[in-house]
């Protein structure tokens, strides 16, 4: 179904991030227990990150956070959004008073191969984190 979303044009949930204390046992956990399959994997241990598949083309991004903290990690790091248009869905949210943390900029993850994607982030009105991802492979 085509999206409806009249200020973000090809809008929809895109992924959650969590950063977690032992990256391995939670790939294994998602992977093993609820059947997600890993997609892409980028960076290098200790800063490596994975973006699981549910199943529906939705993705659960890990990231590996301080296996020493006892806070912090093992919560949600940020939602992102799909978006067509990333700087125009950018200016949108900034329009509406959204602080903007992240201007859109164009990303390559050191995936293999390599991955090109175009993200912006911003502040919801408590503060909670929002990514405008824009990539056509996922």
């Amino acid at each position: 179904m085509p999206g409806t979303n009249k200020k973000i044009k090809g809008c929809g949930f895109h992924h959650l991030s969590m950063r977690v204390r032992d990256l391995n046992a939670s790939i294994k956990f998602y992977t093993e227990a609820l059947g997600f399959t890993e997609r892409f994997s980028w960076g290098e241990t200790p800063k490596r990150t994975v973006l699981l598949d549910t199943g529906d083309g939705n993705y659960f991004e890990l990231s590996q956070g301080d296996p020493e903290k006892a806070h912090g990690d093992g919560v949600f790091h940020h939602i992102a959004l799909r978006a067509d248009d990333c700087a125009a869905a950018l200016e949108a949210a900034r329009a509406a008073g959204a602080e903007v943390t992240v201007e859109t900029k164009d990303v390559t993850l050191s995936t293999e191969p390599p991955t090109p994607i175009r993200i912006a982030f911003l502040k919801g009105p408590d503060g909670e984190l929002i990514e405008l991802f824009q990539d056509e492979r996922t």
